[in-house]
């Protein structure tokens, strides 16, 4: 295997993308543990780069571990043709075509002219990397009811990009919000 690295599974990071029996996963969280007795290990929970299947995996502390070589580069999102996402390299005005299922979840998030992270492996495209949050504009709620800021109750909000999202009862329509790109989870209004 030509570009092989190997890691430590304590180096491991965020983000970083293993190489395990030919697949490639990318990390999404991790955790060192030392139990009472025993080896520390490292907890993580990845995902297939390929499938977007999540699992758990549990390494051995001070392993090794292939990982793979992935260029990140800044881009900037134009356009959906129907066939993909079309994203422009900043630095070269290199255009790139992402299919929708390498794009994934991001859609939700993404706005026309929006910078993102494209990952790419030995050319191919991985995944869409977003900030961990972005500020969407609701379309569409039902109206705001005063009074209702201490209720704590939520209802539906579609944003822009056509997401549906919770959000506090007292939102209106218009309104500009802060949103997790993770989680999908509201995060508070932005101020016009």
């Amino acid at each position: 295997m030509k570009g092989r690295r190997v890691a430590s599974t304590n180096d491991i990071k965020n983000g970083m993308v293993l190489n395990l029996d030919g697949q490639l996963w990318q990390v999404l969280w991790f955790q060192h543990h030392k139990p009472g007795k025993g080896n520390a290990v490292v907890r993580t929970k990845i995902k297939n780069v390929l499938t977007g299947k999540t699992v758990d995996k549990t390494f051995n502390s001070d392993s090794k571990v292939d990982t793979a070589t992935v260029d990140r580069r800044e881009m900037q999102y134009l356009y959906h043709d129907g066939a993909g996402f079309v994203f422009m390299d900043t630095s070269t005005y290199d255009q790139l075509s992402l299919p929708d299922d390498v794009v994934g979840d991001a859609k939700d998030y993404l706005l026309e002219e929006q910078t993102a992270t494209v990952a790419t492996h030995e050319g191919n495209p991985l995944f869409v990397d977003l900030p961990a949050s972005v500020e969407l504009v609701v379309t569409y709620t039902e109206p705001g009811l005063q009074g209702d800021r201490s209720t704590g109750g939520t209802k539906p909000a579609t944003l822009e990009t056509g997401k549906t999202i919770q959000v506090p009862l007292f939102l209106t329509q218009g309104e500009k919000v802060k949103v997790d790109t993770r989680t999908g989870d509201y995060l508070g209004r932005v101020g016009n």
